[in-house]
């Protein structure tokens, strides 16, 4: 059984590809339980790893250029979508920040993305968002760590953010994992543009782990 990974809505997920003959970085339509969307393949899969895929994740077929054009029309309505739903924040005074927007392919539901440091009353918000736009409004409320993963950048490395580029989910990250490297615990030298604590200070944990552990052995050897 062959998947396709696509980057969907933030985030690569897994696609039962079925019988459809694709390869990579070919541009597809493909239907979650949100809708259908238009996306590019990242890669091929014969063994999904037990992951468990969703029946309703699958791709219904190879983007042709009308597709592709309905794509671009998409995205541009919804860069516009994003400057009039920040117009409507302010209007209805809600602490909450805009980060993205994104049409579902046929234009059935539009998803905005936002984060707040608290819980938002947006009812008001998304029914004036239906009317204006027309559609089913969706808003989600996502993390600071998200909001990284959405807009990118370079980290403290100088390389691009590892949420950005790779990673598929946020794995929880301590202190502990600082000063098992002896990282001096500096919010600067420790935390990512996010504010949060490094993704990478867990990659080479377990080592640091291992290394302290063989020192610690050999050094209650040399005592015997």
């Amino acid at each position: 059984m062959k998947f396709a990974l696509i980057k969907n809505k933030g985030k690569n997920e897994l696609f039962h590809v079925n019988d459809l003959k694709i390869e990579i970085k070919d541009t597809v339509l493909f239907n979650d339980e949100k809708g259908i969307f238009f996306g590019q393949v990242l890669d091929l899969i014969e063994d999904k790893d037990n992951q468990v895929v969703p029946k309703e994740n699958y791709v219904i077929r190879v983007a042709n250029k009308k597709d592709y054009n309905q794509y671009l029309i998409n995205e541009k309505d919804a860069k516009n979508a994003i400057k009039k739903c920040r117009e409507l924040v302010k209007k209805y005074n809600l602490n909450m920040s805009i980060i993205d927007a994104e049409y579902s392919f046929n234009r059935n539901q539009l998803y905005f993305k936002f984060t707040s440091n608290e819980r938002v009353d947006f009812r008001q918000l998304a029914k004036e968002l239906g009317t204006v736009f027309k559609t089913r409004i969706e808003l989600r409320q996502i993390g600071i760590r998200d909001k990284a993963k959405e807009v990118g950048g370079l980290g403290v490395c100088g390389k691009q953010l590892c949420c950005k580029a790779f990673l598929k989910e946020f794995e929880s990250v301590s202190i502990s994992m600082a000063k098992n490297q002896s990282i001096a615990l500096n919010p600067s030298k420790i935390n990512g543009v996010c504010g949060r604590l490094l993704c990478c200070l867990k990659y080479e944990n377990d080592c640091y782990l291992e290394c302290k552990k063989e020192k610690k052995s050999e050094i209650n050897g040399s005592k015997e």
